[in-house]
């Protein structure tokens, strides 16, 4: 498929997705799962078993953890199980969160350019709250964005469009003047759902699967490089 190269006109108001868009979180996401599963009695799973498990919130990572561990369908896991697993999971990812995590090239310049362009900046993570405003901030991050919102904060998560929706409300944007920027089909189709254009980057958590299959508006796999040409300094 071809990808439009600029924008119609610069996005008054953006939002982020977290993991595997602005950080790579899955060395910390796999220590807290590796952490979890051997003190239930399973094998450790790895850094690359993690990275095809995360983008759909914490619960869903253990669920498909622990179906890694038992040898099931992740469906067959039982609830009470993933419960338990999730709390042991939340225990071991507060100690682990944003220990080796890092950002992704180009994304502390892509924030401070659109910062100097005025656009107003949010992340919309499937990540738990808790662990959302200290990973801003030991990355360096913070000072960027009006307002985020975690997996946990409404009562639905992407691919639902009503975190973005939310966000669009409280900013007072319509959604052809935003943008979401995101690396899975969560993202996508969420964007898809509440009316907003959407880039992806290539570089992210998307199950194992091409992220450019999920017909998103724009590609890239530098945020700075990308915006920089398709902004071309355009003021927000």
């Amino acid at each position: 498929m071809e990808f439009r190269s600029r924008f119609p006109h610069p996005p008054r108001l953006v939002m982020y997705d977290l993991d595997g868009t602005l950080v790579d979180s899955v060395p910390d996401l796999a220590a807290a799962v590796d952490a979890t599963l051997l003190e239930l009695g399973f094998a450790s799973a790895g850094e690359q078993a993690a990275r095809g498990w995360v983008g759909n919130g914490a619960e869903m990572l253990m669920r498909r953890a622990l179906a890694h561990g038992q040898g099931v369908a992740a469906e067959s896991v039982a609830q009470r199980d993933v419960g338990h697993g999730l709390q042991r999971f939340l225990h071991h990812y507060a100690r682990s969160s944003g220990e080796h995590s890092r950002l992704y090239p180009g994304v502390a310049e892509a924030l401070q350019l659109l910062q100097q362009q005025g656009c107003v900046q949010t992340v919309v993570t499937n990540k738990p709250a808790q662990f959302v405003p200290d990973l801003l901030a030991d990355l360096g991050i913070d000072g960027y964005f009006e307002r985020w919102l975690g997996g946990d904060s409404l009562p639905v998560k992407k691919p639902d469009p009503a975190p973005l929706n939310h966000l669009l409300q409280l900013c007072g944007v319509e959604p052809q003047d935003a943008l979401m920027v995101g690396d899975s089909v969560n993202d996508i189709g969420a964007a898809r759902a509440a009316g907003v254009p959407v880039l992806a980057v290539t570089y992210g958590y998307n199950h194992g699967r091409p992220v450019e299959q999920e017909r998103p508006d724009w590609l890239t796999d530098n945020l700075n490089e990308f915006l920089s040409a398709a902004l071309q300094a355009e003021p927000c």
